[in-house]
């Protein structure tokens, strides 16, 4: 795929798209919007629909994807398998808004960070959209961690995508 896939998850995935955001994916979240309007919106926007509905994901057809577990790294693993994603951290978003994150210098940062995130990080990030500021703390590596024995287990054939 030369193309990265967006997605829209629909009401039941809003963890998948956190994470999914968190690997650098646009994903949209459809909360609070009918069926109807979130395939029209996947449709308009050229993304892939993500929904535990499996009539949902019927009603779209090559365009959905029905997920099949509760369990978010299982849905990470069926989802990554299915579309070949590789988490990009320079390409993360917003995990709130999905807006895009900009590098801002430490300086820009002062009062909108914890001080030991200032201590401890040179580079910090901003979202476009939201204003949330992000850094790579310990937390992120803890993120990075998980997302690379997901990318594992699916290598060594840990899911069962469709």
């Amino acid at each position: 795929m030369n193309e990265r896939p967006r997605f829209a998850a629909d009401e039941m995935l809003g963890s998948l798209a956190r994470w999914l955001r968190l690997m650098g994916y646009d994903t949209m979240y459809a909360k609070d919007i009918d069926d109807t309007k979130i395939i029209e919106i996947a449709r308009e926007e050229g993304r892939y629909l993500l929904t535990r509905d499996k009539e949902l994901s019927q009603r779209i057809g090559e365009r959905g994807l029905y997920v099949e577990s509760d369990v978010l790294d299982e849905q990470l693993r069926q989802v990554s398998a299915r579309f070949h994603l590789e988490s990009d951290p320079d390409r993360a978003r917003c995990t709130v808004c999905n807006g895009e994150l900009k590098t801002i210098t430490k300086e820009d940062a002062v009062g909108h960070v914890p001080e030991g995130a200032l201590e401890n990080n040179a580079i910090f990030y901003v979202c476009a959209g939201c204003g949330k500021y992000y850094w790579r703390g310990s937390h992120w590596k803890n993120i990075s961690k998980r997302l690379q024995e997901v990318s594992t287990d699916q290598v060594r054939g840990g899911s069962n995508p469709r």
